[in-house]
C-alpha cells in the first residue's frame, strides 16, 4: 500500500472539513465527503500501521475513560476582572494609559462555552485540556478531537499553545434537547452547560455525538513568529486553519463603549450565546509592559452584558447557614424560565439588602442573573402591591442549632457564633473534603451527612478515624463492605496531599486555593505559617490587609489549633514540597527562540522555573538572557539593541548548575 494514497486522502478530507466547518462554504455534498471519509475508515481497516494521531477518523472517539487525568501548566491561565459599566471601562482605560498612554484596543465577543487550551507540537495536536483553576485543567484531548473546528494538523509544523471556548450554537442547542425529550432523558439548561456537560462525558462518543464547535481567541506562546499585536496573531492563528475569534480594533475607550451599546442589543441576532465583550490591549509589548497580578491580567478586561430578567412571586422566605456561621436569606420564587434556566430561588444576600430593596413575602419581583450566572433579586414592583404582602425578619436564633445569632457592628452579615451548629459542621466538612481542598473520593455531601447524623464525624480529624468505625459504616444505608474499603482507602490517600490543599481545606476566611498555594510556598510548613504576624502576611504579594488579619485571627483560635494538631497527629503532610530544585536562576527572566541543540522549548522552560527563574514570551527591558538556538528571528536582534546578554544552550546548563557561565 502506497502511503501517499492515505496521506492525499486525508488532506482532501481535511480540506473539506475546513470548506465545511470554518470557511462556511462546502465544495462537496455530504454524500460524497461520505464516501470519501469511509474510503480512508477501509484503507486504515487494512493497514492499521499507517493511522496517524491527525488523520480525520481519529475524530470519532476511542473507548470510554475511566477518569480524566490532571493536566498542570506551567505558566497559570488566568481568568480576567469584570466591568459592569462605563465607568469601570474608564477606568480600566485610564490604568493602562499611565503606564502605556498610546494603547489601542482590540475588542471580542464573550463567549459563553468552556475554556480549553490546545496544545501542538510540529502541527499535530497532541493535548487539549479544560482551564480548571488556571493551575490545574483535566486532560480532554480524544473529546476535543471530536470537534471538527479543531484542526488535528496545523497548516505548517509549528509548536505552540492556544486558548479558545468551546460551545454549542443556539440552534443546535434546540435541537439537542428536542432529542433528548424524545429519548425521555433530562434537557440542558443552557448551552453553556451542554457544551461543558459534553466536553466532559468520560465516553468521548457522546461528545463525538454532541453539535459541538469552537472560536480560539488567544496564541498562548508567540515566541519567535515576529508578531506585534494581538489582531496579527488572530490572522496567524487562522492562516494556520483555527476557526478564530472576530476582533475589531479601536484607539480609545469611548469608541469600545459605544460598540458594547450596540453589542448589548445586537447579541439576540449572534447564532451563539455570549454574555459580553473582551477587551484587550492590542500591542503585545504592550502587554508584556503591563504584566499581570496572580489572578488576572492587567491588561485586559470582560464587559459583561446587563443580565436577562424576569417577573415572578415572592412565595416566601428562608434562611440558610454558611460553613463560615453566615445567616443567608433566600428567595422562594414561583418557577420562571430565565437565560435558558429555570429558576426557582434566589439569593437576597443579607438584612440591609432586603431592606433597601424592600423585598417583602409575596411580591412580584424582577429578577436577574448576577454576571449571568446566580440568580438574585433586581427589585419589586411597587405598583402590583395588593396589602397582603409580609415584612421579613431574620431570626434572632439559627435555624439549624437554635443558638442565639449575632450581627457585628457595622457589618452587613448575621451569624450564627455556635461552631458546634450543624450546618456549619456539614458545610465545612463538604468544603474541606472537595476536589480542589482533600479530594476524598468517596465522601461527597450524601455520605458526609451519613456520618455526621449518625455521630461518627464531627470535625475533619474525625474523617481521618473512621477506620476505627468501620464495622459500624458498614451496616450504614447506602454503605457497604465494599465502598467502605474504598472510601478508607481515598481516606489514607489524602492523607499525602501537598499543604496548599489543607491550607485551603480549613476554610480561613477570604483565604481560597490561589491564596493558600502563595501561603505554603512562602511558609513551606503549617507550623510557620500558624506564627505568622499580619505585618509579614502583608508583605506577600496578593495577600491583603483584610486577608492577613483573617489568618491571624484563625490560628489564634485554639480550637482551630486542636484541628490541626489532630489532622498532624493523623498523619497528613504539613511541609511544602518546593518545586525549586535550586536558586541558581533566582529573580532572572529569560525569553526563548530558536531550536536549541538538546532540549526542546517546554523543557528548556521547565529546567529555568525549577531553578527559580521565569519565562516571558518577548524582550523588554526586564529581560536578563535571551536563550537563543538555530533559526533566532527578530527576538535577537532586539534583545542586541537592548543590550541583552544572549546565551546558547550550553551557557545556559553552565548557568543553571553554577550560577555563571563563560561568555
Amino acid at each position: 500500500m502506497d502511503s501517499n494514497q492515505i496521506n492525499q486522502l486525508r488532506e482532501e478530507i481535511e480540506a473539506h472539513n475546513r470548506a465545511y466547518y470554518i470557511e462556511d462554504s462546502p465544495k462537496i455534498a455530504d454524500y460524497d465527503y461520505d464516501r470519501l471519509m469511509q474510503q480512508l475508515i477501509e484503507l486504515e481497516t487494512l493497514y492499521p500501521e499507517l493511522i496517524t494521531k491527525d488523520s480525520p477518523t481519529q475524530r470519532v472517539g476511542g473507548t470510554p475513560s475511566e477518569g480524566f487525568e490532571k493536566v498542570t501548566y506551567q505558566s497559570p491561565k488566568l481568568s480576567l476582572s469584570n466591568a459592569f459599566n462605563e465607568g469601570d471601562l474608564r477606568d480600566f482605560d485610564r490604568r493602562v494609559r499611565q503606564t502605556c498612554p498610546g494603547a489601542t484596543y482590540g475588542v471580542e465577543y464573550k463567549f459563553d462555552g468552556l475554556t480549553v487550551v490546545l496544545n501542538y507540537e510540529d502541527g499535530i495536536f497532541v493535548q487539549g485540556a479544560t482551564r480548571g483553576d488556571g493551575m490545574v485543567g483535566e486532560n480532554v484531548t480524544t473529546n476535543l478531537k471530536t470537534i471538527r473546528t479543531i484542526p488535528l494538523r496545523l497548516k505548517e509544523a509549528l509548536s505552540l499553545e492556544v486558548r479558545g471556548e468551546v460551545f454549542m450554537g443556539k440552534k443546535d442547542f434546540e435541537k439537542l434537547n428536542q432529542r433528548r425529550v424524545l429519548a425521555e432523558a433530562n434537557s440542558f439548561a443552557n448551552p453553556r452547560n451542554a457544551a461543558a456537560g459534553s466536553i466532559r462525558q468520560l465516553d468521548p462518543k457522546l461528545a463525538a455525538s454532541r453539535p459541538l464547535d469552537i472560536f480560539v481567541f488567544n496564541l498562548e506562546t508567540l515566541d519567535d513568529f515576529g508578531l506585534k499585536t494581538h489582531t496579527q496573531a488572530l490572522a496567524f492563528l487562522k492562516e494556520l486553519g483555527f476557526k478564530t475569534s472576530a476582533v475589531k480594533e479601536f484607539s480609545d475607550i469611548e469608541e469600545v463603549i459605544n460598540y458594547s451599546v450596540v453589542m448589548e442589543v445586537e447579541r439576540k441576532n449572534l447564532a451563539y450565546e455570549i454574555d459580553g465583550l473582551v477587551i484587550k490591549v492590542n500591542n503585545l509589548e504592550d502587554r508584556e509592559i503591563l504584566g499581570n497580578t496572580t489572578k488576572s491580567p492587567r491588561w485586559a478586561i470582560a464587559y459583561k452584558f446587563s443580565p436577562d430578567q424576569a417577573i415572578t412571586t415572592v412565595n416566601g422566605i428562608t434562611v440558610q447557614v454558611g460553613r463560615t456561621g453566615a445567616l443567608t436569606p433566600v428567595a422562594e420564587l414561583g418557577p420562571v424560565t430565565l437565560a435558558g434556566s429555570v429558576i426557582a430561588r434566589a439569593t437576597l444576600h443579607n438584612e440591609d439588602n432586603i431592606r433597601d430593596k424592600d423585598i417583602r413575602i409575596g411580591d412580584q419581583v424582577v429578577i436577574q442573573k448576577a454576571g449571568d450566572v446566580i440568580p438574585e433579586v433586581d427589585h419589586v414592583i411597587f405598583e402590583k402591591r395588593t396589602g397582603s404582602e409580609v415584612v421579613f425578619k431574620m431570626p434572632k436564633n439559627c435555624p439549624v442549632c437554635g443558638e442565639p445569632t449575632f450581627r457585628i457592628d457595622g457589618e452587613a452579615v448575621t451569624k450564627c457564633v455556635n461552631m458546634a451548629c450543624p450546618a456549619q459542621v456539614f458545610r465545612k466538612l463538604v468544603h474541606f473534603t472537595s476536589r480542589d481542598a482533600m479530594n476524598i473520593e468517596g465522601l461527597g455531601p450524601g455520605v458526609l451527612r451519613l456520618v455526621i447524623d449518625n455521630n461518627l464525624v464531627a470535625n475533619p480529624v474525625d474523617i481521618y478515624h473512621l477506620f476505627e468505625q468501620k464495622e459500624i459504616l458498614i451496616t450504614l444505608e447506602k454503605l457497604g463492605e465494599k465502598s467502605v474499603e474504598k472510601l478508607l482507602a481515598a481516606i489514607e490517600d489524602s492523607k499525602t496531599r501537598e499543604l496548599s490543599r489543607i491550607i485551603f481545606g480549613l476554610g480561613i476566611p477570604l483565604v481560597g486555593a490561589r491564596g493558600a498555594r502563595v501561603l505554603a510556598e512562602h511558609f513551606k510548613s503549617m507550623a510557620a505559617l500558624s506564627h505568622a504576624e499580619a505585618e509579614e502576611l502583608q508583605e506577600i504579594f496578593d495577600i491583603g490587609n483584610k486577608m492577613a488579619i483573617e489568618i491571624v485571627d484563625f490560628f489564634k483560635t485554639p480550637k482551630n489549633l486542636d484541628i490541626i494538631r489532630g489532622l498532624q497527629e493523623a498523619g497528613l503532610n504539613m511541609y511544602q514540597e518546593s518545586t525549586t530544585v535550586s536558586q541558581s536562576l533566582q529573580g532572572k527572566t529569560f525569553v526563548l527562540t530558536g531550536t536549541l541543540p538538546t532540549l526542546d522549548r517546554r523543557e528548556a522552560k521547565a529546567l529555568i522555573e525549577a531553578n527559580g527563574g521565569k519565562v516571558s514570551g518577548s524582550v523588554s527591558k526586564k529581560t536578563d538572557y535571551l536563550l537563543a538556538g538555530e533559526k533566532s528571528g527578530s527576538k535577537q536582534t532586539k534583545a542586541q539593541e537592548l543590550g541583552i546578554a544572549i546565551i546558547d544552550e550550553s551557557q545556559f546548563l553552565a548557568l543553571v548548575t553554577n550560577g555563571v557561565f563563560d561568555l
